[in-house]
């Protein structure tokens, strides 16, 4: 009977500690998820800091193009408060309409030749540049925790963790196909 009892007991206590393995997995996935979005948000807060210089800067040379300088400062909008609302399916179509109206921006400029030689707006139009590439780079990283957690939440036996203790599915950011292709530039000269 004692080494049955013996026996029951490492079982029992492998199992438990299997379970905390499985639950203290899935928590740092969670959280790994969360760490990569607030990543994000902080570029996104940087470049929502840098628009509103580069459109003050844009006005003073691009007197007709005030509609797209209007579209800008709507899409950086939707972007605050799809940021804020933490709806990750919104902010991916707000950086999508903010990215468009940015690129059409930027295209513009090409015919203000005092304008580019500007070096407030070079130095702007630089580091909202680099502040995109560091946002796609950050999306990536987020997608793939994003798909990490998701992946593991559905795997045996963790899927029985996750239902009991709650562990939810993330969305990936996103953007629409509109982002992947090239601005029309002679669309916005007609």
């Amino acid at each position: 009977m004692e080494i049955g009892f013996i026996v029951f007991l490492c079982i029992l206590g492998f199992g438990i500690v299997y379970l905390v393995t499985l639950y203290n997995g899935l928590v740092n996935l969670k959280h790994n998820v969360a760490k990569h979005l607030a990543n994000i948000d902080v570029l996104l807060k940087q470049r929502h800091d840098e628009l509103p210089k580069l459109i003050e800067t844009c006005k003073q040379y691009m007197r007709h193009e005030q509609d797209t300088l209007t579209k800008v400062i709507a899409a950086r909008q939707q972007v605050a408060d799809a940021q804020s609302s933490h709806d990750i399916k919104a902010l991916g179509q707000a950086e999508t309409g903010l990215r468009t109206s940015m690129g059409q921006l930027f295209a513009l400029a090409e015919n203000y030749p005092e304008l580019k030689a500007d070096s407030t707006f070079t130095a702007l139009q630089n580091r909202i540049s680099a502040l995109e590439n560091a946002i796609a780079d950050r999306r990536e990283v987020y997608n793939e925790a994003v798909n990490n957690n998701n992946v593991r939440i559905e795997q045996f036996p963790d899927v029985i963790v996750a239902r009991w203790f709650r562990f939810g599915a993330f969305d990936l950011l996103q953007f629409r196909k509109e982002e992947l292709s090239d601005v029309d530039v002679k669309s916005l000269f007609s």
